[in-house]
């Protein structure tokens, strides 16, 4: 059974006025971007839900679809696509006909933050919508957090307490007082591969974790 909908951001949403003032100030300098908030991708009935800190510049900001047009969406399609996770070739193009496979994709924060850094305050504005779609993705058994700040903000959003009970380790899985199992990777991005913190190999073992988990 398929859960009922719920309520993405408005594509003008006024919550964070230091998001707002960069989105127009980059509709102005890019007409041709998205350039709103980045609504999630994937079907409300599957089983792993990812969460990201928030979209990229180039990638979702550009072009509407999670960690699509960066690098980090190089790595993840393609570990998505071998764990099954995905049908379909990823171009980096939101129309490219990608599909996800019992899985979705969200952020934290829905809006391109400024560095990349969202504030304390943005946070917890954007939190009730990832908390809405948790509510209603009844079939949810295992989140992904693509880095620390994600795992946090997962954390807040399931009002786990206390969070220190569950510290953020690559590659670690928790099993959450809710039922749900929280797995860290850290962030698939360009700066972690790069400088070796993030292999390949290491994004991989994450989900051959996740997937074990998903068929006990």
């Amino acid at each position: 059974m398929v859960a009922s909908p719920f309520e993405e951001p408005p594509l003008d949403c006024p919550r964070c006025p230091r998001l707002v003032g960069f989105r127009h100030e980059l509709q102005g300098l890019h007409a041709d971007w998205k350039n709103a908030p980045v609504r999630s991708f994937g079907r409300l009935d599957a089983r792993l839900l990812i969460v990201g800190l928030a979209p990229g510049m180039r990638g979702a900001n550009r072009t509407g679809r999670p960690f699509t047009g960066d690098y980090a969406g190089d790595l993840l399609y393609s570990t998505l696509l071998k764990f099954g996770f995905a049908q379909g070739t990823y171009r980096a193009d939101p129309n490219d006909g990608l599909r996800l496979v019992d899985c979705r994709i969200a952020n934290a924060v829905r809006c391109l933050p400024p560095e990349n850094k969202p504030l304390p305050v943005e946070f917890t504005a954007c939190r009730p919508f990832l908390q809405a779609e948790l509510a209603v993705m009844s079939n949810l058994r295992v989140l992904v957090a693509l880095g620390k700040g994600a795992h946090d903000q997962i954390l807040r959003a399931l009002t786990v307490r206390p969070a220190g009970a569950y510290p953020f380790v690559h590659n670690r899985l928790h099993k959450l007082p809710t039922g749900l199992v929280l797995a860290d990777s850290y962030h698939c991005s360009r700066y972690n591969t790069n400088t070796g913190r993030l292999t390949t190999e290491m994004f991989h073992q994450v989900f051959e974790g996740v997937r074990s988990s998903l068929e006990t």
